[in-house]
């Protein structure tokens, strides 16, 4: 075989993958764009408890950080998805990446904890501001038997920085300490964010140039009039996901701090990022089959799944005393993923045509805003025991699955047709 045939096959294989990843080139300048803000953004983002604590905040300061972190997720994902429709998802991308570097920016100049909680009210919720124009551009950009895979793959991606980021900021946290090993982070985080900037804007395409068409866009600055079309399926899954959410955030500020501070044998800043690298490890497993079988079959059952998951963390948190029995539920915890892009996409087919972002957003906004209570109520619940807030979120895992099973509906890729 010569060259050309070589090179010509190679160029075929290359083709085959990518179809069948949804990698099309706006989706690869979007998934650098996850790993370069998320890598920064983690390095520091997952040790900003023990960091709070470091600078004389206590546990009333971490739960105000976890509740504003939820209460902001939910403020922000309405205007991210308005700002999408109205904006394109390129200059929204712009605006909402220069917010995070913002905040960065005063983390590192002004070591205090009042000054992280003004920092954070910027880039904690960049994941939140960002999304609806995420999903939108996924659901444009492909096909609808291929956009879980989509939404699979920005999931995929997203967990490479969720599992170095913990390993680099505790590294850095080991070498230079707490308070000045957590600054370095965030001025690497903002490095990698500024590349990321430049990345995005050059291999996005801007949706605006686009010609007009019934499904183009339309945005609705009113989130009353587009909550009266989210349809009901929209409603029941919103609903199992806000008791799901309150099972996962009500303990969430607080893991960290019962492996390091809380249990019989405690675990390293190090050990911890190990510990998370096991987690997304897990769901890196899980993701590319599971979204190829739920493309093609009803999503139902996979989101079914992944709400047991999450049930059943805080629970084996409770009994996890030792570095090996946290890698354990670690897995677990990492298992939880099953079905979240299936999530994501199944929102994306319920919501109209031509409002996504703007209705991914709402759907967000309503969630948060809700399941922030219980974010900051998880520090009292600490505050009486770790016994308390883990088998309180356990009871609302319970509910939101039993909710689900119940009353949600199944979404099959027959029902949608590829475009």
């Amino acid at each position: 075989m010569d060259t050309d045939d070589s090179t010509h096959d190679f160029r075929a294989t290359v083709g085959r993958i990518s179809k069948f990843l949804g990698l099309r080139r706006s989706i690869v300048g979007l998934l650098g764009m996850v790993v370069l803000v998320g890598m920064g953004e983690k390095m520091a983002e997952r040790f900003l408890p023990i960091y709070l604590v470091a600078l004389g905040g206590g546990a009333l300061s971490v739960g105000l950080l976890n509740g504003m972190d939820n209460l902001l997720s939910a403020l922000y994902s309405f205007p991210g998805g308005y700002l999408s429709d109205k904006l394109g998802t390129k200059r929204a991308l712009l605006i909402f990446n220069l917010m995070a570097m913002t905040g960065f920016i005063v983390v590192i100049l002004i070591p205090t904890w009042q000054a992280v909680i003004i920092g954070a009210v910027l880039f904690l919720s960049w994941t939140a501001i960002s999304l609806p124009a995420t999903m939108s551009l996924v659901a444009a950009v492909l096909p609808k038997d291929k956009r879980t895979m989509g939404v699979s793959m920005h999931s995929l991606v997203r967990r490479i920085p969720m599992a170095l980021g913990p390993l680099a900021g505790g590294a850095l946290i080991i070498a230079f300490g707490e308070r000045t090993g957590v600054r370095l982070a965030f001025v690497g985080a903002l490095v990698m964010a500024l590349v990321a900037l430049l990345m995005q804007q050059r291999m996005i395409r801007d949706d605006r140039l686009k010609n007009k068409t019934p499904a183009t866009p339309v945005a609705e600055k009113n989130p009353l009039k587009l909550m009266r079309r989210m349809n009901p399926a929209l409603r029941n899954l919103l609903v199992s996901d806000i008791l799901i959410r309150f099972c996962e955030q009500i303990p969430y500020a607080f893991v960290v701090l019962w492996a390091m501070h809380g249990i019989t044998h405690t675990v390293s800043a190090f050990q911890f990022g190990i510990l998370t690298t096991i987690e997304m490890a897990t769901a890196f497993l899980i993701y590319i089959p599971v979204a190829y079988l739920a493309d093609r079959s009803g999503k139902k059952p996979f989101v079914l799944i992944t709400f047991g998951f999450f049930t059943l963390f805080p629970l084996a948190l409770l009994f996890s005393q030792s570095f090996g029995l946290l890698a354990a539920a670690f897995v677990l915890r990492g298992l939880k993923e099953f079905g979240e892009p299936t999530r994501k996409a199944l929102i994306m087919d319920l919501a109209p045509e031509n409002c996504k972002a703007g209705m991914f957003g709402l759907y967000y906004l309503i969630r948060d805003v809700i399941v922030s209570v219980a974010a900051f109520g998880g520090a009292f619940l600490w505050m009486i025991s770790p016994a308390a807030n883990f088998l309180t979120a356990f009871g609302f895992g319970i509910l939101g699955t039993a909710w689900f099973a119940l009353r949600g509906r199944s979404i099959s890729a027959k029902t949608h047709p590829s475009q």
